[in-house]
């Protein structure tokens, strides 16, 4: 029997080259990276970069915008010799990873340059595995706001000369203007520049749009600090009541055990704490917002961009219906509408083999519901109560929160 597996031969030896350049052109360049260069018929780059590696011999091509149109010409080139131009490592926030998405590793040759990173830990001192490395081109500035930690050092790839002003300015809002930046432009070139000051006084004009920014983050006791831990103070959320408060909001996170990668639907989101919080677990956790109501979806969009996840996907619309054709997921909260008929059963169908599912409910008729799912499925069956203490007059006495049941699956 012949093995039919592949539709097209592979090359017997590697045709494209991805040559990472820094500000030095062709003189940064190793003998072997120059040679890839001399030696391709076609070679792919941006303006600068073309421009950065002359001369050179083969027919050059700029990259269009959006680049991925030029893909399907690059992959019919399979076989025959040619060179990618990127900036500094093409895997490092580079065009490397999306490259090897639609070639094999042993079909490329890379030769790496010191990133923008390695070169701005080079010129401030600072190690790279204690050094939180970023990137905010192409992405919005909200971002930032789970790594600005006190005592932190942030090395982060900017949009254009703007950035760093903006930064300034998200700092200065967040009550770290005692933060120090420094702006490092057109490193390891005849242009290269430091210049460094601190948040609230930072005024520097004509910055080159290319450059990196450091960040040594410092608070004051009253900043506005994005905490590691599940549970984030209730006055963060604007909200209208309809909030997991946080200690069972902390409690349901751990209900939930986000994984990487995972997705998660958060069903009747209220003010979208819970989604929130799971993106704030980790930078590669995605997840998507149901709501009915327009003015909550709305809130749940400026909560999610105050507290540092603008990605967070919302949906505005009633479940069952507003669930159809959303990305399958690995994880699903139901915070709201559980006595709408079809709601935890599409919900429960939609899960991945090995899915989870987390509901809570305040309310009699939601507790029917989840106590005929536990009889039915089987899973984990709580009572969450919490009480705080309250003045009686000039003493204190317990207030107990409404009791929560809680019920959580998970999918054979």
């Amino acid at each position: 029997m012949t093995d039919d597996t592949e539709s097209t031969p592979r090359p017997a030896a590697p045709w494209l080259t991805i040559v990472g350049l820094g500000e030095d052109g062709r003189a940064g360049l190793s003998p072997a990276a120059s040679a890839a260069l001399d030696g391709a018929s076609l070679i792919y780059g941006g303006r600068r970069h073309l421009a950065l590696a002359a001369p050179l011999a083969a027919e050059t091509r700029i990259w269009p915008s959006p680049i991925a149109e030029a893909y399907p010409g690059l992959l019919a080139r399979r076989g025959t010799p040619t060179c990618i131009l990127a900036t500094g490592d093409p895997f490092h926030y580079g065009i490397g990873a999306e490259i090897a998405r639609l070639v094999p590793a042993d079909e490329m040759r890379v030769f790496p340059h010191p990133s923008a990173f390695s070169l701005a830990c080079a010129r401030l001192g600072w190690p790279m595995a204690e050094t939180a490395c970023l990137t905010l081109h192409g992405r919005a500035l909200p971002r930032l706001i789970p790594h600005l930690q006190p005592g932190a050092r942030l090395l982060v790839l900017t949009w254009d000369g703007t950035t760093p002003g903006a930064v300034a300015s998200l700092l200065r809002e967040r009550g770290l203007g005692a933060s120090r930046l420094t702006v490092l432009e057109a490193m390891g070139g005849a242009r290269e520049r430091r210049r460094s000051a601190l948040a609230d006084g930072f005024a520097f004009q004509e910055i080159d749009p290319l450059n990196t920014l450091g960040i040594e983050v410092v608070g004051s006791p009253e900043a506005r600090v994005v905490g590691l831990s599940p549970g984030l103070d209730d006055a963060w959320f604007e909200n209208d009541g309809q909030l997991t408060k946080a200690d069972i909001r902390a409690v349901t996170l751990a209900a939930l055990r986000p994984r990487v990668g995972q997705t998660l639907w958060d069903i009747g989101a209220g003010a979208g704490s819970i989604s929130i919080e799971w993106m704030l677990r980790h930078p590669s956790l995605k997840a998507v917002a149901i709501e009915g109501s327009p003015v909550r979806a709305a809130r749940i969009a400026r909560n999610a961009d105050r507290l540092g996840v603008p990605d967070l996907r919302v949906v505005e619309g009633r479940a069952p219906d507003a669930l159809a054709g959303l990305p399958e997921p690995d994880t699903v909260f139901v915070g709201g509408g559980i006595t709408v008929p079809g709601v935890l059963d599409t919900a429960r169908a939609a899960l991945r083999p090995g899915g989870r599912l987390v509901a809570n409910v305040v309310t009699l008729e939601g507790e029917a519901v989840l106590l005929a799912a536990f009889a039915r499925q089987g899973g984990s069956l709580k009572r969450l109560a919490v009480a705080h203490a309250d003045p009686v007059g000039p003493l204190h006495g317990w207030r107990s929160a409404m009791p929560v049941t809680q019920w959580s699956w998970v999918k054979a």
